[in-house]
C-alpha cells in the first residue's frame, strides 16, 4: 500500500526538477510522464497536485486491495466455499460505498441501519458501520436507536 507521506515526498522532488514522480508512485503512468516532460505542467499541475496527492493514494490503494481480494479494513472479499472462492461484493472505494448508502437511506425515508446498508451495498458489516460513522462526523447524518427494536439507525437529514 502507498502512503500519503511517500506520495508528498515524490511530490518534493518536483521543485528540484523531478516533477511527475508522486503519480508514476501511484499508478499514474502516462501523466506522470507528462509530468516529468512538462515540468509539472509548467508548475500549476506540480501544486494543484498538491491538494489532490491523498485521493491519489486512496484511489491507487483500492486498486491495489480489489487485485489483492481484501476490504478497505483487511477483510477477504473472498470467502471459500470448499474448493470454491465465491466473491462476497464488487468492490468499491469508500466514496462509492457512501453514495450507495445515500441511495439506500433515500428508499427507505432518509434511516438506515447497518444492516440494511449492508443488504443494499453487498460491502461487509465493518465497511458498512464505519463508512457510517465517518458520515456521522460530517453532520450530515445523525444516529439514533430505533424505540420498537432498539437498533442502532442513521438518520439522513437532508434525506
Amino acid at each position: 500500500m502507498n502512503s500519503i507521506g511517500l506520495s508528498y515526498l515524490f511530490w518534493a522532488a518536483g521543485l528540484l526538477g523531478l516533477s511527475g514522480c508522486h503519480r508514476i508512485y501511484n499508478g499514474k503512468i502516462v501523466t506522470g510522464l507528462v509530468w516529468f516532460f512538462t515540468l509539472g505542467l509548467f508548475g500549476v499541475g506540480q501544486f494543484i497536485d498538491l491538494l489532490l496527492i491523498p485521493s491519489m493514494v486512496e484511489e491507487h490503494n483500492a486498486k491495489v486491495r480489489t487485485k489483492l481480494g481484501i476490504s478497505y479494513q483487511g477483510a477477504p472479499l473472498y470467502q471459500s466455499n470448499g474448493a470454491i472462492a465465491v466473491k462476497t461484493h464488487a468492490p468499491q472505494t469508500r466514496q462509492q460505498l457512501m453514495v450507495a448508502l445515500l441511495k439506500a437511506a433515500s428508499t427507505k425515508g432518509g434511516k438506515l441501519s447497518v444492516t440494511q446498508g449492508v443488504m443494499a451495498t453487498g460491502s461487509s458489516f465493518i465497511e458498512v458501520e464505519e463508512t457510517m460513522k465517518e458520515m456521522l462526523k460530517t453532520g450530515y447524518v445523525s444516529i439514533d436507536n430505533s424505540p420498537e427494536t432498539g437498533i442502532v439507525i442513521y438518520d439522513f437529514h437532508e434525506l
